[in-house]
């Protein structure tokens, strides 16, 4: 789950960690009515669930009210790489001397959060990481949290100077406790600013939250901007569903994730793209089946699908129930091919030859087969 920026300086703010004053406006009167408050010049920012946001044109620097009136009506209801901005923050404009970047994400081959730190801040940190690796200092963090001598290291890492190494250490060590307890699988200030004045900030913060560990927070979860996530996938999570939309042309129906990645992995190795990862889970209940398919054929790109049902816990006899009504319920014109074995195969295949409908039993056969299906109705 992503959380916006003035969410994300929300839990920094409350952790200890400077951040700008800022407030969120969901109109032009507003926004002007909140840098009266702060004085001029003042930053407007676009409040979208991803990056890019300054090359787009959705940031701008502003000294006086007809230049904020203007800034904030042009970004308020731009499009941001197929996402409409509703909210700007305006914060006041930081003057600037140096910049870094802090930012924690999960090891996965180490299986531990690492902290990375780069005197290069501002930019995108995968840039520094290709061009400038020596700029990027990583620090496995267990459980305990950042030691304070391993903050002091990454401070001067960042600064020669040491009033400012004094405020930098304390910063890490609060974000580092910010995605230990918040669940984050993310957390990130970029730019770490160093002011004229001698002041270090966060200035821009990002936060990606563990949907799995919501539960234990539903604080959080009530931050979740729906209208800001693709509505397919806020859907699919309502039905029980596992779903992300990806970028080809083959939509996938399978029953647990493991299966769902080997299935996606296969249709590339034979040459073809998935439109998506999509798990029904272990549940017997053909109206997530039904789901699913709603979910799929309102995807223009998706040129065929592929049943892929192993029965374990899931009866594939449910699967192919859930699959005749989702039929007759959609009007589903696009190729469906079916692969089923494992819990009430026999019934599945009995119940799907009533349609005229066949069911294979080879995965590499159906997934061969899909694809070539996607490629006669492309």
């Amino acid at each position: 789950m992503n959380l916006h920026e003035y969410q994300s300086k929300e839990l920094f703010r409350a952790a200890g960690i400077p951040v700008p004053p800022g407030e969120v406006a969901s109109g032009v009167e507003e926004a002007v009515r909140i840098a009266e408050r702060f004085g001029y010049p003042v930053v407007v920012k676009a409040q979208v669930l991803i990056g890019g946001r300054g090359k787009a044109g959705g940031v701008k620097v502003v000294g006086s009210p007809q230049e904020l009136a203007l800034a904030a009506g042009r970004i308020l209801g731009m499009d941001i790489r197929g996402l409409t901005v509703r909210r700007v923050l305006i914060t006041p404009s930081a003057d600037i001397d140096r910049e870094y970047y802090a930012g924690l994400v999960l090891d996965r081959k180490n299986e531990m959060p690492l902290l990375m730190v780069s005197p290069a801040g501002g930019i995108d940190i995968e840039e520094v990481a290709r061009t400038s690796p020596g700029k990027i200092l990583r620090i496995p963090i267990d459980l305990r949290g950042l030691p304070p001598y391993r903050a002091r290291a990454a401070a001067r890492f960042l600064d020669k100077d040491p009033a400012i190494q004094k405020q930098i250490a304390p910063i890490l060590t609060r974000l580092v406790r910010v995605y230990r307890d918040q669940d984050a699988s993310l957390a990130e200030i970029n730019p770490l600013v160093v002011t004229k004045e001698g002041k270090v900030q966060a200035l821009d913060a990002k936060v990606v939250l563990d949907d799995s560990a919501l539960d234990r927070h539903p604080d959080l979860a009530a931050m979740r901007d729906l209208e800001a996530e693709d509505p397919d996938e806020v859907e699919a999570r309502s039905k029980g569903l596992s779903y992300v939309k990806l970028d080809g042309s083959i939509g996938c129906v399978v029953n647990g994730a493991g299966l769902a990645m080997a299935t996606m992995d296969l249709i590339q190795y034979h040459g073809g793209k998935p439109a998506n990862f999509l798990d029904i889970g272990g549940s017997s209940n053909p109206e997530k089946v039904e789901a699913a398919m709603g979910i799929l054929t309102r995807d223009a790109r998706v040129r065929a699908v592929l049943f892929n049902i192993f029965g374990g816990i899931t009866r594939c006899d449910d699967v192919a129930r859930g699959l005749l009504v989702a039929l007759d319920r959609l009007s589903v014109r696009i190729p469906i091919v079916i692969r089923l074995t494992g819990t009430n195969e026999k019934e599945a295949r009995e119940l799907l030859s009533q349609r005229g409908m066949i069911a294979l039993s080879d995965m590499d056969e159906a997934v061969r087969a899909v694809i070539a299906r996607a490629a006669e109705a492309a």
